[in-house]
């Protein structure tokens, strides 16, 4: 039993080749040696994102990343799924000092509140993991103009185009990055329009995105939830399709071809990349592999 459960380790360690291993296990820690991020006060916009147990070291490197690449210094709350560690909370306060940290007992007790009464939301926020996402971080938003960012996301030169999005006046409608698939969601576009008289905006990624205040609704969500089928699916779909239902009501377009989700391997000339779990590796063997290739942790230490 030892030496196969020794084998299996090793096997799922090496799973995608030593290079993944090297990049993931001892070049990934030493973004923990690098300086904090301070002066995270702009109040143009604030950036939001859910984190766990097996993403808060990643989320490190997707922050960093931004707000290296970016030059800006948008306000930020990291939102605790419940299971990040004491070690994991620690060395996100330390690196991000100015942000806002907010637990999920806290949240909990916040937005049950808020949510009482909606019985389809209240119910959707104790059930799903990806609720947070929705609710918590338009409950704690404390500017106009909401940043969506997940844990697993690189930043390799500035986004232009989602920069330019947040902090022109004009830009009056949400903007999210593209799925690779056009129908990543739990309801169709013909079961929206029979249901909700809706355009559903196809391939809405909810991973990337600016979100205005005014476009996250109670009342909206506690319609679409209604919506038959709309629960039957990857928890992560049904995620998206609120996301995306809501942004077709308010108004939305999409960031351009280079900010697309894909699954193939290979960065191009592409700002960012979104490495969602199928290829969680390459965010190791690509992504990091290319900012350290680039210095980022030297110039990281040099702040």
């Amino acid at each position: 039993m030892l030496i196969r459960y020794v084998t299996d380790r090793i096997r799922r360690r090496f799973e995608h080749g030593v290079a993944v291993a090297y990049f993931r296990d001892v070049v990934r820690p030493k973004i923990l040696r690098t300086a904090p991020i301070t002066g995270t006060t702009d109040g143009r916009c604030e950036l939001h994102v859910l984190t766990s147990r097996q993403d808060w070291l990643n989320l490190i490197w997707a922050l960093k990343s931004f707000y290296h690449a970016s030059g800006r210094k948008y306000r930020l709350c990291i939102h605790d799924d419940g299971s990040v560690p004491d070690q994991g909370l620690d060395h996100l306060r330390r690196h991000f000092p100015d942000g806002r940290l907010i637990l999920r007992k806290e949240a909990d007790q916040r937005v049950f509140a808020e949510l009482a009464p909606y019985p389809r939301c209240l119910q959707f926020r104790k059930t799903n993991l990806l609720a947070p996402k929705l609710f918590d971080f338009a409950v704690y938003l404390e500017s106009d103009r909401m940043l969506l960012f997940d844990s697993d996301l690189l930043f390799f030169r500035e986004p232009t185009a989602l920069i330019q999005s947040i902090e022109d006046p004009a830009c009056q409608i949400n903007v999210f990055n593209s799925d690779c698939a056009d129908d990543a969601y739990t309801v169709t576009p013909t079961v929206a329009a029979e249901h909700l008289g809706l355009a559903l905006q196809k391939s809405i990624n909810s991973g990337l995105g600016l979100i205005h205040r005014s476009s996250v609704r109670w009342d909206w969500i506690e319609e679409f939830l209604g919506i038959p089928g709309i629960l039957d699916g990857y928890f992560w779909r049904i995620e998206q399709t609120l996301f995306a239902l809501s942004a077709s009501r308010f108004g939305v377009k999409l960031l351009p071809k280079e900010y697309t989700l894909y699954l193939t391997p290979g960065l191009g000339d592409r700002p960012f990349r979104h490495y969602v779990g199928h290829i969680r590796h390459l965010m190791y063997g690509e992504g990091i592999r290319r900012l350290n290739r680039d210095n980022l942790l030297r110039r990281l230490s040099q702040r």
